[in-house]
């Protein structure tokens, strides 16, 4: 058995540190060799990684490929750096799949006895919105800063032809079978087939095939489960035995540490699958906490709020000598960079989803990707950490909508189906746009791009008014 694991420093650890302050620097040399330098040279890396990815993207904007060419760089990196244990040693992670399956995976098949869902509908605040009320919470979103407006445009495209909702024809492999922002009930419940993998978990596993039994749809997957870091060989070979046409969908999440080496695993089963079946799509859901280039209508939004804020805002800032409540962007900026990384979330978490959006960001060059930011949602493994949960109780303080995961993840997976019955041209057989402007497209963060203020200079007092909410849940 094969375990993903990280490199070994020199004094013989295996670090996330080291891994991450490297793959960083290794991106940003290609187009920012002085950010590269700091970036290598950080001594607390767990406390200073927010410049560094911050800088990933200032640094994409040079030129139109500067995005691309920083994600050749730190995947690259990736690959030549994780390891897995095989035979007793470290090997690189790209042999991987040298080896056969120590155990082959059977499959097992559960088709629901539900009806299918023909018309879209979107569960919110206890009311299901459809027609007219869908219409009419699509125009207050964007109004509100919620969305941006081609997100709401891709959501009534969909509303208007409900035949794409039936995903049948494809084979949506859903990595992370059981995540509450997963697609899979959705998909289920509109009649579509879904290859479904997780952790050899039986409670989990129940409450999946619970899903699944109640919709019209057809769930397939590998009978009792299987790890991402110790059955990539099993998984890659089950995998590439299903028929039809793959999406390979990335919805996993682990505490800590094992994000990252989640990410690196899926990466290496991503590349793997698509060198045997090229027109394998992709689909990943990007975090609305991390660093975007936004475009200048999201500055000129945030920046008007700015300056019709309350006189109890000027007064915070003043007390905090310009600590809290800064401007969120620079008057005039196009792009804007809006900088939502969370200290609290660690630098793992911020590579893992960083390798997503590479990952992401190469496909879209020759391939189909959904790729669209999601809204700030109360998932059980949000709502763990106590400062991010009384920070998204008290968001809306600051003009930023926390969504149910109900919500959030139905209203992903009709961006997926929208995104693969009408897939955006691969950029390389159109004239621009970089990468970052790709990243903008259908985008829900939850207003954290419109927001007036900075988002970091806005948490603490978000967390102090939304505690007593908090604690009530």
């Amino acid at each position: 058995m094969s375990e993903v694991v990280f490199p070994r420093t020199p004094d013989g650890r295996r670090s996330s540190a080291a891994l991450g302050r490297s793959v960083v620097a290794d991106a940003l040399r290609v187009v920012d060799p002085a950010a590269a330098d700091a970036a290598e040279h950080e001594p607390d890396w767990r406390r200073g990684y927010l410049r560094h990815f911050r800088a990933l993207v200032e640094s994409s904007l040079g030129s139109d490929d500067a995005g691309y060419e920083m994600a050749t760089a730190g995947l690259a990196s990736v690959h030549a750096r994780m390891r897995i244990t095989r035979h007793g040693a470290d090997a690189g992670l790209d042999e991987v799949f040298a080896d056969p399956p120590v155990r082959p995976l059977e499959t097992v098949t559960l088709t629901g006895s539900g009806a299918a869902e023909r018309e879209l509908s979107l569960p919110y605040r206890g009311d299901l919105l459809r027609d007219g009320t869908l219409q009419r919470r699509l125009d207050a979103w964007v109004a509100a800063g919620t969305i941006e407006a081609s997100c709401a445009d891709a959501v009534r495209e969909v509303a208007a032809n409900p035949d794409w909702l039936d995903l049948s024809d494809q084979r949506l492999v859903v990595l992370g079978a059981g995540a509450e922002m997963g697609p899979l009930p959705a998909v289920l419940g509109w009649g579509g087939t879904v290859v479904g993998i997780d952790l050899p978990r039986p409670d989990l596993w129940a409450r999946v095939n619970a899903v699944a039994a109640s919709t019209a749809g057809r769930l397939i997957a590998p009978r009792g489960g299987a790890d991402l870091l110790t059955d990539l060989p099993a998984i890659a070979d089950w995998l590439l035995r299903i028929e039809g046409r793959l999406v390979l969908g990335d919805y996993v999440y682990a505490p800590g540490a094992d994000q990252a080496r989640l990410s690196a695993a899926v990466d290496a089963l991503t590349t793997h699958v698509r060198r045997h079946r090229a027109d394998t799509a992709l689909a990943f859901l990007a975090t609305p906490t991390d660093v975007f280039a936004v475009p200048g209508a999201a500055v000129a939004h945030a920046n008007a709020r700015y300056r019709a804020r309350g006189v109890r805002s000027k007064l915070a800032s003043a007390a905090s000598a310009g600590r809290l409540l800064r401007p969120h962007y620079p008057d005039g900026a196009d792009p804007g960079i809006a900088d939502s990384l969370v200290a609290q979330q660690g630098p793992n978490y911020a590579l893992a989803k960083r390798i997503q959006r590479w990952r992401a960001t190469l496909t879209r060059r020759d391939g189909t990707v959904s790729f669209a930011v999601a809204p700030p949602t109360r998932t059980r493994s949000v709502l763990s950490n106590r400062l991010l949960a009384a920070a998204y109780a008290g968001a809306h303080l600051f003009d930023v909508e926390v969504f149910e995961p109900a919500t959030a993840n139905k209203l992903m997976a009709v961006l997926l189906v929208h995104q693969l019955r009408k897939p955006r041209p691969a950029a390389h057989r159109r004239p621009g746009p970089a990468a970052w402007e790709d990243e903008t497209m259908a985008a829900a963060h939850g207003g954290l791009w419109r927001t007036p203020y900075q988002p970091r200079t806005a948490l603490g007092l978000a967390a102090l008014r939304g505690l007593p909410a908090a604690l009530r849940r």
